[in-house]
């Protein structure tokens, strides 16, 4: 039978938690809580855009739900971790 593996986000393995880029269940989780409220998500948008990125996360952020403010919170502190310096 396969195993499932699971990966471990890069600051619990010893790297700056500067270099841990949002992981894959993260945009999901945000995508299918937000189309909970009725807002349909690109997820490769939301991987790539900055200008989409900031729309879905302000979107959120002004959502009745605290479980998809928290969700958003979260994508926005660990995405803007993962940035380059400077950008």
């Amino acid at each position: 039978m396969p195993r499932l593996m699971t990966h471990a986000p890069a600051h619990a393995a010893g790297l700056p938690h500067a270099a841990a880029a949002p992981e894959l269940i993260e945009f999901v989780d945000f995508k299918w809580l937000m189309a909970g409220e009725g807002h349909r998500v690109d997820l490769d948008r939301l991987q790539c855009e900055p200008a989409y990125i900031r729309g879905c996360l302000a979107l959120a952020g002004g959502s009745t739900s605290a479980t998809l403010r928290r969700a958003a919170e979260r994508l926005a502190r660990a995405m803007a971790s993962s940035r380059p310096p400077g950008t």
